[in-house]
């Protein structure tokens, strides 16, 4: 039998495995267990929600269609409760644009059904050794920082007001320094949209932070790129 694989804590690695499909889950919980893993299963995305908020699991390994709350779902309500367990997803559905999803709400792997046991073993395992991530509680983008605890941007010192939805598109743009962001991405992924209506709410939102964060005298933080979005400049 191959050695215990150990958690980040020191001890066995602890993992839930999230699936419907009763047969394939006896089958992924014996393997887990012939290779040193203690694992869990449940059958439904919001029990699983429950077993995490409960638990203590090193890996989650999460079916991309769950009945009660959809596997990409549950896995952006885990990363919204700042749980930073790595996610290996399984879905049957190979498009890239599903794969995107997956990683995109959240999960650090996907895994395309049929797979073979070794290979979910080595992406497991590979998931494991990961190191745990250091949190960041304060964004630094030059002279604006935003506090992610307390809720709170200043530039230079200035304290700057923002509503929720304000602080958000800040938040997710001060991530993305010198990246080109559509009006699609925001829409998607700030106002969760699950589909991309007409409409200038992006624009109007811009609009409003730039007023808030920008600096007399100075360019804009938050260019237009005509065409294609918008773009959180690093200061030289």
């Amino acid at each position: 039998m191959p050695g215990t694989v150990t958690s980040r804590s020191g001890g066995t690695a602890n993992i839930l495995l999230v699936e419907d499909d009763i047969e394939l889950a006896r089958e992924v919980l014996a393997d887990l267990a012939s290779r040193g893993h203690a694992a869990a299963h449940v059958a439904d995305g919001l029990e699983a929600l429950d077993a995490i908020r409960r638990g203590t699991f090193d890996l989650l390994v999460v079916d991309r269609m769950l009945p009660g709350l959809d596997g990409i779902d549950l896995i952006e309500r885990v990363r919204a409760q700042d749980i930073g367990l790595p996610v290996l997803v399984l879905s049957a559905l190979s498009a890239v644009d599903d794969r995107v999803r997956g990683l995109k709400a959240g999960g650090d792997d996907y895994l395309t059904k049929p797979f073979a046991f070794a290979e979910l073993a080595a992406r497991v395992e590979a998931l494991l050794r990961r190191p745990v991530a250091t949190r960041e509680t304060v964004l630094h983008v030059g002279e604006l920082a935003l506090d992610l605890i307390d809720r709170q941007a200043a530039r230079n010192g200035r304290q700057i007001e923002l509503l929720p939805r304000e602080f958000k598109l800040l938040e997710y743009m001060m991530r993305r320094p010198g990246q080109t962001v559509t009006r699609a991405m925001l829409l998607e992924d700030v106002w969760n949209y699950r589909f991309v209506p007409q409409t200038n709410l992006v624009d109007v939102h811009i609009g409003r932070l730039r007023r808030k964060i920008d600096a007399p005298d100075a360019p804009s933080m938050i260019e237009s790129i005509r065409g294609a979005g918008f773009l959180f400049r690093v200061p030289a």
